[in-house]
């Protein structure tokens, strides 16, 4: 499975947000971008499809920024992925349909459409909170590495 970039600064942008959830404050564009290396161009277009399907909200002003709809331990990767991969689980085509289309079915029912399952289950079982985690719980674990 491949996800695009845009899956990935999408996934990126909001487990940084959920780190910083409890201040309830909004987070800019720019400081995601300045955090995480990602081009500030991109991102919009990134919070442009995350606020379309109710990831996250946005506040307008001097203030403004974006923050997450609903609590980090609510919203899946499966959820961040559907709202930015157009094609994340777009039905395969046809194989071999002409010739053999018992062998084309037989393709979809047990592969293709399991694969989808599988991958669809796993995303759905973790969450921003549990990447935020994890996330904070390998920075702590590489600040204390010493180096000789």
């Amino acid at each position: 499975m491949r996800i695009s970039a845009k899956g990935r600064y999408a996934l990126a942008a909001v487990t940084h947000m959920a780190a910083l959830y409890d201040s309830r404050e909004s987070i800019t564009v720019v400081s995601i971008s300045e955090r995480l290396g990602i081009s500030k161009i991109y991102l919009e277009q990134v919070f442009s499809l995350l606020k379309r399907c109710g990831i996250v909200t946005s506040t307008k002003g001097a203030q403004g920024g974006y923050q997450l709809a609903h609590p980090p331990w609510q919203v899946k990767a499966l959820d961040i992925l559907l709202a930015v991969e157009t094609a994340l689980f777009e039905p395969a085509e046809g194989t071999v349909t002409e010739k053999a289309p018992e062998i084309d079915l037989v393709m979809r029912q047990s592969v293709f459409q399991v694969l989808d399952q599988t991958v669809r289950d796993a995303l759905g079982k973790v969450t921003l909170y549990d990447l935020a985690t994890q996330a904070e719980r390998l920075r702590k674990e590489e600040a204390l590495m010493f180096y000789i």
